[in-house]
This record gives structure tokens, sequence and C-alpha cells, in this order.
């Protein structure tokens, strides 16, 4: 596999940073180590296109709503949260909203965050329960409050002070895939050794052709915790910019968990004189180093929306020593978009969590939506949550 050095890295940062926005001031990039990616593996940049919505791979469908908005002349928020709360609503979808993996009490708690470019303002909620489309809720706490966050209990009131309905967010697909997980972790919540199916962890659960339908599906949920996010960032032809991020978070977490979603600067920040950025994956490694600010910054600098985000994978990895036995216990994509409508995303590993496919993103600008492939920071498989 071939190493970038320094210098290498420099030379490709500055002039796809010109490419970029010719009238940028490029400041010296911050010059990374060496690492496992090659240079063919790196997606060209594409050309900037306004307006534009990219999202997550998993709000591929969803982008038109979104991309509807902006050619109407709409605010870029509207465009993102129409966009992402179409996967919300979804209940085959287990990443975000209604149907959303529970927690390991068998409770869907969701955060979402979001940002305003025009008017520099964030929203943002997390631990909500039984509120659907929490990207709605955090641009409530945006518009209505004096405050940025509010979490939990307290959230979910104030949801309901707003208007917004109190149900379950629980399918039956998604309580049996909580089932399940309890199955594989006690073997108190399986057949005892009296039962002819005692050795059936999962014994009677898939008692119907439909729940038939689900068991590889939810095999794979329980094998490998997902952590279900959506990102969307989008610029309309003025070059104002806004984004969301919106999450079930890890399956079957503590009560209580808060991963990187909500938090402005993690899971999402914006900057409506550079661009936005946004993360979906293992939250906890994003807060630490900020991903979603440290990108932007990259941008501001002059690096490529894709290098800055690679810049973001850097950080990560140098917290492991590049240690790529632990690394690949986890996976974690950034997202990224500036405001002359160039965009691009990376991955912590080539693959997706699906580790035959490739990781990609979803890009909209106008004529359909469609994929677009995650810059590799390492050039290989891997990622196991």
């Amino acid at each position: 596999m071939g190493i970038w050095t320094r210098r290498k890295f420099f030379l490709t940062s500055l002039a796809g940073g010109a490419a970029a926005s010719a009238s940028s001031l490029l400041a010296k990039p911050l010059a990374m180590d060496v690492r496992d990616v090659t240079a063919d593996r790196v997606p060209a940049v594409p050309a900037g296109k306004r307006p534009v919505i990219i999202s997550s791979t998993n709000g591929l469908h969803a982008l038109g709503r979104g991309m509807d908005v902006l050619q109407r002349g709409g605010d870029t928020l509207d465009a993102v949260v129409a966009a992402v709360t179409v996967v919300e609503d979804d209940p085959n979808d287990t990443s975000v909203g209604y149907g959303g993996l529970p927690n390991e009490d068998g409770e869907t708690e969701l955060d979402a965050s979001v940002m305003h470019g025009p008017t520099r303002r964030a929203g943002s909620v997390a631990s909500v329960r039984r509120i659907k489309n929490v990207s709605l809720l955090a641009k409530t706490v945006m518009e209505k409050t004096n405050h940025v966050m509010i979490v939990g209990e307290g959230a979910r009131r104030f949801a309901v002070d707003e208007g917004f309905v109190d149900a379950s967010l629980t399918t039956e697909k998604s309580r049996l895939a909580w089932l399940a997980w309890k199955a594989s972790t006690s073997p108190n919540w399986r057949p005892g050794s009296d039962s002819p199916e005692w050795k059936e962890k999962m014994a009677g659960f898939f008692d119907t052709p439909e729940k038939q339908s689900w068991r590889s599906e939810i095999e794979q949920l329980v094998m490998h915790p997902p952590t279900g996010t959506i990102n969307c960032l989008a610029v309309n032809e003025k070059g104002e910019i806004s984004g969301t991020t919106t999450t079930s978070g890890l399956a079957w977490k503590i009560a209580g968990r808060v991963g990187d979603s909500p938090i402005i600067g993690a899971g999402l920040y914006v900057d409506g004189d550079v661009g936005a950025a946004g993360s979906t994956g293992k939250g906890e490694e994003n807060i630490k180093i900020s991903g979603g600010h440290t990108i932007v910054e990259m941008m501001r600098q002059g690096k490529t929306p894709t290098d800055a985000c690679l810049e973001a994978l850097h950080r990560i990895a140098r917290n492991y020593n590049n240690d790529k036995k632990r690394l690949t216990t986890f996976h974690i994509f950034f997202y990224a978009l500036n405001k002359d409508g160039v965009h691009g995303a990376a991955s912590l590993w080539r693959n997706t969590y699906d580790r035959s496919k490739h990781s990609t993103y979803a890009v909209h600008d106008g004529g359909e939506a469609r994929l677009m492939e995650c810059a590799p920071y390492f050039d290989e498989i891997g990622g196991d949550e």
C-alpha cells in the first residue's frame, strides 16, 4: 500500500483547495503523519454546484424532499430537516426516529442537533423518549427558547408543550431485535433446559412469516450493534448553508448514553462563512476530537472537504497510535460541504457496515440523488461495530 509523505499531502491539499475556491486565502495545512491510504483511492474533487444537499447513505431516498425545498427558494435548514424527517418517520429504518433500536432497557432514546448558517444559531436535544421527529424538535429549541440544548424528560415535556405527539417509538421489529439481543446476552431471556427449544437462543421470536423475514437482519443487528445516524447538509444558490444530525444512537446502549449527534462542534458544525460538516458512526471517538468543528476549520485553512474529513480521521487514529487492532473495533464516517457547493466524505475503513460494500454518501444536486464513494483513511476492510 502506498504511503503519503507530508510533502505529498501538502501539495495535494494545496491544489485541491485552490480548485475549491480561487478566492480563498490558503494557510499552511496541518501536516499529517503517514497513513495507509493511496492517492488513487481518494475520489476526484467534484466541482462545486449550488444548490446541493448531501447526507449519509441512509438518506439517499429522502434527499429529493430537501431538494424540493431548495429549488422553491426555501431555507436551507428547512431543507435538511425535511429530508431527515422522511427517515425518522420510516418504521423500517432502525437508525433513527420511529423504529430506532432501543437502549438496553428496551426504550428508544433519540438525539439530534441543527445549525443555521445564515443566522449562526443552533439547537439540540438528547436522550429524548417518545418523540419521533427530534430534528424538528432541535429546530424548535433553536427558534423558540433561549437555550441551545434540552435533554431527557425536560426535552420530552417541552416537545409536548409545543404540540409534538407523545407516542411509543417501538415497532414490532425493533422490539423483537431487543428481545433477541437480550436472549443472546442472558440465559434468563431464552428457553430453559426443560424446554425442547433450550438450545435456541432466539426460539419462539420468529413465529410468523413476516417475523421470519426479519430474522437474518435481526441476527446481524444482535451480533454487530449499529450506530444508527443520519447527517444532512445543504447549501442554496446564494451560498447559505445549514445542517442537521439525528440518531437513535448506539443499539443496546446504557440508558442515558449520548453520542456525538447532538453535540454542537462534534456530530454537527456549520459556519456560514466556510461550510458545514457532520458525522455518523461511533460518536465517542468524534466527541474526543470535536470532528465537525475540526473539519470546518480545516476547510477555512484551504483544505478540500474530503481532505478535511481525512484530517479528522487522522486525529482519531492518532488517539490510538494507529493501532489497527484497536481501531478495527469501530467505524466512523465524516461528511463535509463548503459554501461553494463542493462536497466530500471520508470513512475510517474502506467498507461500510456491510463489509462487502465500499463506504458511500448520498448527493443530490438537482438531477436525482446518487451515491458517491467516501475516501477511505485505511484502504482495507475493518470496523466490527
